[in-house]
């Protein structure tokens, strides 16, 4: 095995990463030869599907039952993959997906494990869940957590923006949420329900106080724990600063772009103002090197509260909340550079408008 460096997606160029040369660069047991490191897997395998349309291919790169987890409910098997990513390339035909990172890690036991953010540029050509085709181009931001082991993806958490898709296509987005809660009510299907264990798993399992290291980019983890516990978990916005350099540029759901901690916190603000008793679990924490001396740090985590106060999302349902989401953190000279934080946004709504829905029919 050849001693040349890892890919690092962030700053390798397209060709490069899909004709890699040298040979393998780390041990991937289990997984096919050409593959020269993990990194390089989830590049072409994703070039493979969607940009060479190769969709049965998921067949071979996911498990028979893999579960993938999003905010709307969990998708189950290789065969739904498939279906769903026609479906998809049929709403949005020149679909690409281009990587801006992968962060990984690997987990013990022959298991890899991965964070690729992804821009997605389309064209809304065909009808879609949220309606029919508009002809409008679309660009999006996607977080595809994945483990994988020997060759195969079993178990996927799966967060895109589906705000700014909605935006793009010309939809009110909380009109759009409404829709979508009706046909969930009409059909059954409850959001509040299928996470009501994934609440009481957060609530359980919050992290907790925990003192911020002194060089962050040597204790990723530590510091992640450390950041949501004093930011989000107790609203202690008065210590933005030891964690965002004061030029941070931050992307949150709905394609919202925010510039400095002081923006940051009136978003984070005005959603614990909603959501007050907001508590977040650190579900999984990722690192890569950057430039030397600085730090690539991917985070899933999850949220529960209550929905008990009016603002974003209307007025409040008192109804259980619970979010998915993914966060990408360059960390530089001890503090946070450049952020993606993504949820499906949409998903969250349908959710707190089904509470709505319900509760409203049980007083009549």
């Amino acid at each position: 095995m050849k001693n040349l460096p890892i890919t690092h997606v962030a700053t390798t160029g397209l060709s490069e990463m899909l004709n890699p040369q040298g040979g393998q660069r780390m041990a991937l047991p289990g997984f096919d030869k050409e593959f020269v490191d993990f990194p390089d897997y989830i590049i072409r395998i994703t070039d493979r599907i969607w940009h060479d349309r190769d969709v049965e291919l998921c067949l071979k790169y996911y498990s028979e039952d893999c579960l993938i987890h999003t905010q709307s409910g969990d998708i189950v098997g290789a065969q739904t993959v498939v279906d769903n990513t026609y479906a998809t390339m049929k709403s949005f035909p020149d679909r690409r997906l281009d990587a801006d990172n992968v962060i990984w890690s690997k987990d013990g036991d022959g298991v890899f494990y991965s964070s690729h953010l992804i821009t997605s540029k389309m064209t809304n050509d065909g009808a879609s869940e949220f309606g029919p085709a508009t002809g409008y181009k679309v660009r999006v931001l996607t977080i595809a957590d994945c483990a994988c082991k020997e060759n195969v993806i079993f178990e996927e958490w799966l967060v895109r923006d589906y705000g700014a898709i909605v935006e793009q296509l010309g939809f009110n987005i909380d009109a759009k949420a409404k829709e979508l809660a009706e046909q969930d009510v009409a059909t059954g299907y409850d959001l509040v329900a299928f996470h009501a264990n994934n609440h009481a798993d957060v609530l359980a399992n919050a992290v907790r106080l925990t003192k911020q290291p002194d060089v962050p980019e040597k204790r990723p983890y530590a510091f992640a724990k450390s950041l949501f516990s004093h930011i989000w978990n107790m609203k202690d916005f008065s210590k933005l600063g030891d964690y965002y350099d004061f030029r941070v540029g931050a992307k949150y759901p709905n394609a919202q772009d925010f510039y400095g901690h002081d923006e940051i916190g009136s978003f984070l603000g005005d959603l614990f103002t909603i959501i007050p008793d907001a508590q977040i679990k650190v579900e999984h924490v990722a690192d890569i090197p950057f430039l030397p001396g600085t730090r690539d740090v991917a985070v899933r985590w999850s949220l529960a509260g209550m929905h008990t106060g009016d603002g974003l999302y209307g007025p409040a349902t008192n109804a259980p909340i619970y979010i998915m989401g993914v966060s990408q953190f360059r960390i530089i000279n001890g503090r946070i550079r450049e952020e993606v934080t993504v949820w499906d946004d949409v998903a969250v709504r349908r959710m707190i408008e089904g509470a709505r829905l319900r509760s409203g029919a049980l007083r009549g």
